[in-house]
């Protein structure tokens, strides 16, 4: 058994998933802090977590967004309410977000939007009697038997037209050739959205984006607790000794830093956790008048180390599944900064929903598959009071436009910004718009690998058969039942690492199963005769 007052701790990779562990580490297992380093090559923590000045136009950036449920999200709970608020170090962050929902209650009033700038009543779900057959069917099936095959392998082109795909599609960022078996988790692990994806209502949101409000003050709580954390530090390659299937051991890491090649010995009592695969790996930005460039070949490493990993054992996964199809993983985000508040209050009439209230708008009819969030005000913690921002992303970014006709992906901020306007119905105010909005956009070419279609060997347990004294971690990791593409992921494989290397004698919070709830079920059954 692993001494944690001895262990030395090496965290790969700065996002949330390495923070969580390193918390849980302190907190539960009794690793001193300064025994826990964390390893990332970026300048900065909290991979997808992200809000920042923009990086190539004045303003800021989100590069996406990550909603949050009350219900599903135990683990991550049970790790806020450890952290303080940035803003009151008397209230945990938990206490601090769930407050903020109480006061900022979300409920859609434009959740779809037509052709036309028209408001559709998206509580008619629009479900005829096979789409229901073929969603009990897909429910039904067990994930071996379901296997690498896509969503539009189990449903009809009706189900596909309805008011409900356009709203869980858009939400959770599903293409119709992701991979059925995330689609079937997704389903039953939001179950209880069902009844309430036309309002999203069951959402809950961060103070300020995710970066301010949960990455910095996991920060600050690891820094008071004197972790190392190391940027600009790479690593290239882990050793493994593997000659005994029953304790499999990591030996080595070999990292870079500042191009100098150097090793990491671990000792007997020492831990390597290495999170792999990254949906933010060459990210591209770009501003009001020029494109972001979308890299097919791998240029920033995001994916080397679990490639080289990969080659070690056949349990360790097959990234190629994940990065192997850019066409099918690509989207694109923008990000608006507004100087002045005529288009945020243009917004605010037309949908009936105040700032941080209507989570998701989506234009239906719109070529690029267009969605936008209007987050509370200010977004970021030092955001200027004359300033203002939104969100938004397309899912079919090579389709052209219905009124600037280049496709999403080839066009600048300002061309986005045009058709965003246009899809609003606000031309009157567009050049207004396009002189006092600063435009920031971004082309992610792994942004849904995630739902890639997969068989269960393409991602390798978070802790592998034998393994004594490593661990994986992140979005790329199986766990079984839960769905990735969500905060709650990362830190419950980062419990089940740290929990299961040492021993820890606490209860990782259940899975939600919403169907063991009659009235949750109730609900969700209704919902599908609407």
């Amino acid at each position: 058994m692993l001494d944690p007052k001895i262990s030395q701790v090496w965290l790969v990779g700065g996002g949330v998933a390495s923070l969580a562990a390193a918390v849980f580490l302190i907190r539960d297992a009794g690793v001193p802090g300064p025994n826990i380093h964390i390893l990332e090559e970026l300048p900065i923590a909290g991979g997808a977590l992200d809000g920042a000045v923009s990086p190539a136009q004045r303003g800021f950036v989100t590069r996406g967004g990550r909603m949050l449920e009350e219900e599903a999200y135990q683990c991550l709970w049970n790790l806020l309410e450890t952290i303080p608020s940035l803003d009151d170090p008397k209230v945990s962050v938990r206490a601090e977000t769930l407050a903020f929902n109480e006061r900022v209650k979300t409920e859609a009033h434009a959740r779809l939007i037509a052709a036309g700038a028209k408001i559709l009543d998206a509580a008619e779900y629009g479900f005829d009697t096979r789409d229901r057959v073929e969603l009990m069917r897909l429910l039904a099936l067990p994930e071996r038997v379901i296997g690498a095959r896509r969503i539009d392998d189990f449903f009809s082109e009706h189900f596909f037209a309805t008011n409900f795909w356009q709203m869980w599609r858009t939400t959770f960022a599903f293409q119709n050739w992701h991979s059925a078996i995330e689609l079937k988790r997704y389903f039953l692990r939001f179950v209880q959205e069902f009844s309430r994806i036309h309002t999203l209502s069951g959402v809950r949101r961060t103070k300020y984006n995710q970066y301010d409000s949960l990455v910095r003050p996991i920060q600050n709580w690891l820094k008071e607790r004197e972790v190392d954390v190391r940027f600009g530090t790479r690593v290239t390659d882990v050793d493994f000794d593997q000659s005994d299937p029953g304790a499999r051991r990591a030996t080595r890491i070999h990292v870079q830093v500042d191009g100098s090649a150097g090793t990491i010995d671990l000792g007997p009592h020492d831990v390597a956790m290495m999170t792999i695969g990254s949906i933010t790996a060459d990210a591209t930005y770009a501003g009001d008048d020029t494109v972001p460039e979308l890299i097919r070949e791998r240029r920033d490493g995001g994916w080397s180390l679990w490639e080289t990993l990969a080659a070690k054992a056949t349990d360790f996964g097959r990234p190629n599944t994940f990065f192997g199809n850019v066409d099918e993983n690509k989207w694109e985000s923008f990000t608006l900064t507004m100087h002045g508040d005529a288009l945020l209050k243009r917004i605010v009439e037309f949908s009936n929903n105040e700032p941080g209230t209507g989570a998701l708008m989506t234009f239906v009819d719109s070529g690029w598959l267009m969605s936008i969030v209007v987050p509370y005000q200010p977004h970021f913690a030092d955001m200027p009071r004359d300033q203002f921002t939104l969100w938004g992303y397309g899912l079919f970014i090579d389709a052209p436009g219905d009124f600037v006709k280049t496709p999403m992906a080839k066009c600048t901020g300002k061309e986005i910004l045009t058709e965003l306007i246009h899809q609003l119905g606000f031309e009157d105010m567009l050049d207004d718009v396009l002189a006092t909005t600063d435009v920031t956009t971004v082309m992610m070419p792994y942004a849904s690998a995630l739902f890639s279609r997969r068989v269960p060997e393409d991602r390798p347990l978070v802790l592998p058969a034998g393994a004594a004294n490593f661990a994986f971690l992140g979005q790329f990791t199986e766990l079984p039942e839960d769905v990735v593409f969500t905060v709650e992921y990362s830190v419950h494989g980062a419990m089940h690492a740290v929990y299961g290397l040492y021993g820890v004698a606490l209860d990782i919070p259940p899975i939600y199963h919403g169907l063991s709830d009659p009235k949750v079920g109730l609900k969700a059954l209704e919902s599908a005769f609407r």
